[in-house]
């Protein structure tokens, strides 16, 4: 069973977006899970997340979650939206530097982050879904094998 964790900042809007992509293909064996690395307990995702998620037919039920020991230990491998969010993982988590990934570095492309949306227009958000989709899709033999 593979238990993916993906981490942004905030856990309101990339990285839902990334749990949401991989949720709706349906891979058997996976479970899927986010959280953000300075998130509020239970904030809903942002409008604009849920709106390039509906534009694409995937739905998504969220609510914020700080990143803590129990996903870290959760997680088989812990996928982070930028390298900065991956060197916080390490920083408060060392244990987990063997399962800990950006989710381009993950997917082949290790100098690419997926640039934070936050605040910005509809189209940063459906560039940010457009990265997190394209690294997920080449990703997607890892967890098929």
């Amino acid at each position: 069973m593979n238990r993916i964790l993906f981490v942004c900042t905030g856990n309101t809007c990339r990285s839902p977006m990334a749990e949401a992509v991989l949720k709706s293909k349906n891979i058997p064996d996976i479970e899927v899970k986010s959280a953000g690395v300075f998130a509020a307990d239970g904030s809903a995702a942002s409008v604009n997340a849920e709106k390039v998620l509906n534009e694409n037919d995937i739905n998504l039920d969220h609510k914020s979650t700080q990143l803590s020991v129990k996903e870290v230990e959760w997680a088989t491998i812990i996928l982070t939206m930028t390298a900065s969010h991956k060197d916080a993982v390490l920083s408060f988590f060392p244990q987990a530097a063997k399962k800990t990934f950006t989710l381009s570095e993950f997917a082949g492309d290790s100098a690419r982050d997926i640039a934070d949306p936050y605040g910005g227009s509809i189209d940063l958000y459906r560039a940010a879904f457009a990265g997190i989709k394209e690294a997920i899709d080449k990703a997607e033999p890892k967890w098929t094998k």
